[in-house]
C-alpha cells in the first residue's frame, strides 16, 4: 500500500463560501497559487453556482482565468448542473465536482429537490464531461449523519456512491458534514462501499465539530484510503453547530501524516504561514497551538 496521501485542498471553495467577509479576487488567486507553491496537488478553485445563494463564489470564473497554473496541479471547481458546467468550461476548467447528499431532508433544504432529482441533474454533466475528457469528482454530504434526519443508513450511502460512479464520477468524497462521525462509523461505511467500488476511488472529507476528525482520518487511512480533503487555516465553520469548527485543517492533516510516517509532499511550515495570512485577511483568529 502506498505511503503517499493525496490531500485535496478545499479551502478556496468550501472554506471561503461560508465566510461572512469576502476575499477580493486577487487575494483568492494569490491564495491558490501559494497553496500550489506549498506542494498541494489538488486545489478546489471555486464554484459555478448562483451568486444569489453563494455570493462568495461569484467571481469563480475570473479566479480560474487569472490563475497561473502549476504543472501537475489540478484545479477542480464545483458545478451544480449543466449550466454551471458550461460556465466552468468557458472559464477554462478541466476538472469539475458535483455535490450529492445521503439525506433526503438535507437535499431538500440545501438544493430544493430529492436525491433522485439531484442525481438526474448530474447525468448530463457527466455525459458532457466524458465527451470532453473532463474529470468529474462526486461528493456525498451527510455520509455519517444528517442535521435533520440524524443517523443515515449505510446502504443509502453505498447506493448513492454506486450511482455517482455509474454516471461517471472517477472519485467520490464521503463527507461528514456535521462532524458526528466516529472511527467505527467511518470503518463501517468504507467497508460497505469498497465491497462494490475500488478503494482508490474513495476520498474522505471530515469536519472537526466535536474533535473527531483526526481519529476518523486515522481509521480511514488504516482502511486504505489515500485521498483526504482538508481546508487551509481550518476555513469553514459548521453552520449546524454555531461556533463549532468545520473543515479539518490542512495543516492538521499534514502534521498527522508526518507523525504517521506518511508522505504528502506538502511543506507544513509554508502551509501554516498561508493559514495565518488568510485568517488575518478574513479577520479570524488562528490557533497556532495545534500545529506547533
Amino acid at each position: 500500500m502506498s505511503d503517499y496521501i493525496t490531500v485535496v485542498e478545499v479551502g478556496p471553495r468550501d472554506g471561503l463560501q461560508n465566510q461572512a467577509k469576502r476575499l477580493p479576487t486577487a487575494a483568492k488567486v494569490s491564495l491558490i497559487e501559494a497553496l500550489a507553491d506549498a506542494g498541494l496537488k489538488v486545489i478546489e478553485a471555486g464554484a459555478f453556482v448562483s451568486p444569489k445563494w453563494i455570493p462568495q463564489m461569484a467571481d469563480s470564473g475570473e479566479v480560474l482565468r487569472s490563475l497561473h497554473r502549476h504543472a501537475g496541479v489540478r484545479y477542480p471547481v464545483l458545478v451544480p448542473n449543466l449550466q454551471g458546467y458550461e460556465a466552468a468550461r468557458a472559464a477554462g476548467a478541466d476538472e469539475v465536482a458535483v455535490f450529492a447528499a445521503a439525506s433526503e431532508a438535507f437535499t431538500q433544504k440545501n438544493i430544493n429537490c430529492t436525491i433522485a432529482q439531484s442525481l438526474d441533474r448530474f447525468r448530463p454533466v457527466c455525459v458532457r464531461a466524458r465527451t470532453e475528457r473532463v474529470v468529474v469528482r462526486g461528493y456525498i454530504s451527510c455520509a455519517l449523519g444528517c442535521p435533520y434526519e440524524g443517523d443515515v443508513a449505510i446502504d443509502r450511502v453505498v447506493a448513492i456512491a454506486e450511482e455517482l460512479a455509474d454516471i461517471g464520477c472517477s472519485e467520490i468524497s464521503l463527507g461528514d458534514t456535521i462532524g458526528v462521525g466516529t472511527a467505527s462509523k467511518t470503518r463501517d461505511v468504507l467497508r460497505a462501499i469498497t465491497a462494490s467500488l475500488p478503494l482508490d476511488q474513495i476520498a474522505v472529507h471530515f469536519h472537526d465539530t466535536y474533535g473527531m476528525a483526526k481519529a476518523n482520518i486515522i481509521a480511514a487511512l488504516e482502511e486504505g484510503v489515500r485521498i483526504v480533503d482538508a481546508s487551509v487555516g481550518r476555513l469553514g465553520g459548521c453552520p449546524y453547530a454555531k461556533g463549532a469548527p468545520g473543515n479539518v485543517g490542512t495543516e492538521d492533516v499534514v502534521l498527522l501524516l508526518d507523525e504517521l510516517g506518511l508522505s504528502s509532499g506538502i511543506n507544513l511550515d509554508r502551509l501554516v504561514e498561508i493559514g495565518v495570512l488568510v485568517s488575518e485577511s478574513l479577520g479570524r483568529a488562528y490557533d497556532h497551538s495545534r500545529t506547533n
